[in-house]
């Protein structure tokens, strides 16, 4: 399966990937803005600068998840915010569409919890502009990014990440998606 960790900048998708892969070291980590960057070296930017709003990055994303997960036969842990209703439908069809089964969690944290940890954060600590330039994005999309919970599929396990750690959110993912897989240090 693909485990699809969604949520705003800032709520945690990363860090509860970590903890993931931790707990569950056959899992493959893939994080799909790794494609984004290769895209903006390589493909001309669209219109808004947001490398999502590629179609082609939203192809690769999804045939990279399908490929990762057909070539070597293990769950694929995917954190990545998906705002846009239709990047999001549109990715998790070709997942769905290749036969591969696809589990979608949301971490929900309210805005102004999201706003207090992006300013904490250091997010490009050799490049105080890129630094500045991440983290204004990432301001200007809390209210976007929190208003997709209204937008979410119907089968998505929703997560109050400001209300449990790390560990907590690894252990509702586990018990609910990763019974049958053997876990090492649980």
């Amino acid at each position: 399966m693909i485990l699809w960790l969604d949520g705003a900048f800032g709520a945690g998708k990363t860090t509860l990937a970590e903890e993931l892969h931790r707990r569950v070291p056959d899992a493959l980590p893939f994080d799909p803005e790794y494609i984004g960057f290769l895209l903006r070296a390589w493909a001309p930017a669209p219109e808004g600068g947001d490398f999502q709003d590629m179609p082609l990055w939203r192809r690769l994303t999804a045939e990279f998840a399908v490929g990762l997960h057909r070539e070597y036969g293990r769950p694929v842990i995917t954190p990545m915010t998906l705002v846009d209703t239709g990047h999001r439908d549109e990715i998790f069809g070709l997942i769905a569409a290749a036969g591969v089964s696809l589990r979608h969690v949301f971490l929900d944290v309210p805005a102004d919890e999201l706003r207090r940890r992006i300013d904490a954060q250091v997010l490009d600590p050799d490049d105080p502009r890129a630094d500045a330039d991440a983290r204004a994005f990432r301001l200007r999309n809390v209210e976007r990014c929190v208003a997709a919970r209204a937008a979410l599929p119907p089968d998505t396990l929703v997560l109050r990440a400001d209300r449990h750690g790390p560990g907590q959110l690894a252990d509702q993912v586990l018990a609910t998606y990763f019974r049958a897989v053997p876990l090492k240090n649980v």
